[in-house]
């Protein structure tokens, strides 16, 4: 009995003490929390209204809106099917239907404290039904307002626009992209910012509506699974459409597939085929490897036994006989061009595929670009075929907009021009923040080189297997291909999914547009000459009327105003005033720098008038009025 009330008595004290401790460690805490400065409170900074997405001419693609969560505490609601019977009609739904939820929810202690019944309503929806819960004093309703997007052109070049989610911030597209600039972050220093930037794309929203029509079209004949269609500016660099389908509207972004919304132009990886040949023939005459009227001979198959005892075997289509290189593009010979490529040396060959960009991205401003596959020697699975097997467009993997970027190569004498979407960004007074200037890239191909090409892909379009893309009055380069697609569920090499394309070039002199087009899956007949070529006529086409270019099937052509290619040719003011009827906006800049004339330039477009007219001396300050339509 002593030794327990022993223990006892020590338990006490030991208690005792930690209670003291404590007790005193609770009032230097309180005592440091009294005696400590005040700490003032930053204000929060204020939230930034997202900038808009636009096109070349300041048409809305993106614009900022709200939208309302519309949630309830269901413990609260006392009679679910009376709330349910108003709020129904607003939201176009069965008052069944939201009584049951909230009925529901209110026997699970998880939700019974707070439920949404709806997302995303619109500002019509949530002024409409906000004004229910007033008159009817539903104090347990709550409206979460959350930043928003409308899309005016809803699926309009919807991979490349984007998507923003609930938080605000970019998912997709130039929306992620851009994001930075769209919706700048906060900071002290830039505080009175209370607007995001605006971001002008170089697609012409017009002419992107029109493409499509044609492509989608196309993909309806043709019965494919998908199509690419991308135009772009040879001189700038400048895209000025963009297109993948199928695609998904924008306003409706959740709903749509994965098919729907994956941008393919920058993301899906391929075998391009024959197009590729148009590389592969400026490499090796760039290096010498053959002359202009050389002739080759084709038996349909390229045979080749190396001293190792290893077998290369390419096959081509049809015995086309003796054909030169201009020829075989023609004709589109897999043996001819795989003997020319025997010719090259396999290291300076890769080099100047590489040159053209192929295995490495474009820069292009969007998210989530493929690097592409471009082989060398030390790969694993290099062969002694390769090399012959690259040149035909096989064994090598592009990105449509990395074979659009290699073309620039091909259109600007061998000087590649890099790639944008971007045309400007400005503020929200409309200060100019970025404007884009063009990007010439290291020379790959000697000028000569890219002329021959030319030339070589304008026969092709007039007696070549391209002769369905052929325009007539204004000179077109086209060059077709069809491969395989990759058998992914058995390997190798698929018997019936087979990708078309078709890269051409007009006017094929002096390129002024660039145009691409990718078909894949296509059902019934497969071959690019056949289903691609007629896409890329009608398509240039429309480019040609819409953009106003002098053709000679038309003695006049009003001109739409709505994309501007900048000119090569700069004008001259003598003594006298010249002429500057038709000259495009872009061509008169350089008058702006003239101190001895005071130039004022009203409208855009073209000129349609001057004072004074033409012929009239110039006198120092003259005043000159140029009237663009």
């Amino acid at each position: 009995m002593q030794v327990n009330g022993y223990f006892k008595k020590h338990k006490l004290i030991i208690l005792g003490v930690f209670s003291s401790l404590f007790i005193i460690l609770i009032l230097v805490a309180f005592g440091r929390l009294a005696f400590k400065p005040k700490q003032t409170i930053s204000p929060a900074l204020p939230q930034v209204e997202r900038g808009s997405i636009v096109d070349r001419n300041g048409k809305p693609l993106a614009v900022q809106t709200n939208f309302y969560h519309f949630g309830v505490t269901p413990s609260s609601i006392k009679d679910p099917e009376a709330f349910a019977k108003d709020v129904a009609p607003a939201l176009l739904a069965d008052p069944l239907e939201i009584a049951t939820q909230i009925t529901s929810a209110k026997e699970n202690p998880k939700t019974s404290r707070f439920i949404y019944l709806r997302k995303r309503l619109d500002q019509v929806t949530y002024e409409e039904l906000h004004q229910i819960c007033v008159d009817k004093k539903y104090n347990f309703a709550r409206f979460d307002r959350i930043p928003g997007r409308i899309y005016p052109e809803n699926e309009l070049a919807s991979q490349l626009i984007g998507y923003m989610g609930d938080d605000g911030a970019g998912l997709a597209g130039i929306e992620y992209s851009m994001q930075r600039y769209l919706s700048p972050v906060i900071t002290e220093e830039t505080s009175k910012q209370t607007q995001g930037n605006n971001v002008f794309l170089t697609i012409d929203a017009n002419l992107q509506y029109k493409l499509e029509k044609i492509a989608k079209h196309a993909l309806e004949e043709t019965e494919a699974a998908n199509i690419m269609l991308l135009a772009a500016s040879a001189k700038t660099g400048e895209v000025l459409s963009y297109i993948s389908l199928p695609s998904v509207d924008l306003n409706d972004y959740r709903s749509g597939t994965i098919e729907e919304t994956i941008d393919r132009p920058a993301m899906t990886q391929y075998e391009p085929g024959s197009v590729f040949k148009v590389f592969s023939i400026a490499a090796a005459y760039d290096q010498g490897a053959f002359r202009q009227d050389d002739l080759f001979y084709c038996d349909r198959s390229f045979e080749k036994t190396l001293p190792s005892g290893e077998k290369v075997k390419i096959t081509c289509l049809s015995n086309h006989g003796y054909l030169t290189a201009r020829g075989a593009l023609e004709v589109s010979c897999n043996d001819v061009t795989a003997q020319i490529t025997d010719k090259m040396d396999t290291e300076l060959f890769l080099a100047k595929l590489r040159g053209f960009g192929f295995g490495q991205r474009t820069s292009l401003e969007v998210p989530g670009e493929t690097l592409g596959s471009l082989k060398d020697t030390k790969d694993k699975y290099w062969s002694a075929r390769s090399k012959m097997t690259i040149s035909i467009g096989q064994e090598v993997g592009v990105s449509a907009i990395q074979m659009m970027e290699a073309a620039t190569y091909i259109a600007n004498k061998g000087k590649g021009i890099q790639l944008t979407l971007l045309s400007k960004i400005t503020d929200k007074d409309g200060n100019v923040l970025y404007q884009h200037e063009p990007v010439y890239k290291q020379q790959n191909i000697k000028p000569e080189t890219a002329a021959y090409i030319l030339s070589c892909m304008q026969s092709g379009a007039e007696k070549g297997i391209g002769w369905r893309a052929n325009l007539g009055d204004i000179p077109i380069g086209v060059k077709t291909g069809t491969a395989q697609m990759a058998d992914t569920k058995n390997g190798g090499y698929s018997d019936t999914d087979f990708l078309s394309d078709c890269l051409a070039f007009f006017p094929a002199e002096d390129p002024e547009i660039i145009l691409y087009i990718v078909i894949q899956k296509a059902q019934g007949i497969q071959y690019a000459s056949r289903i691609v070529a007629p896409v890329i006529k009608e398509s240039a086409d429309t480019i040609i009327d819409h953009m106003g270019m002098n053709r000679g099937s038309a003695a006049s052509v009003a001109h739409s105003g709505h994309i501007s290619i900048q000119s090569t040719h700069q004008i001259k003011v003598g003594s006298s005033l010249p002429d500057f009827t038709g000259k495009a906006k872009r061509e008169l800049l350089n008058l702006l720098d003239r101190t001895d004339l005071n130039v004022n330039i009203h409208g855009s477009g073209w000129v349609v008038r001057q004072e004074p007219e033409a012929g009239t001396p110039i006198t120092e300050n003259m005043k000159l009025d140029l009237y663009l339509e």
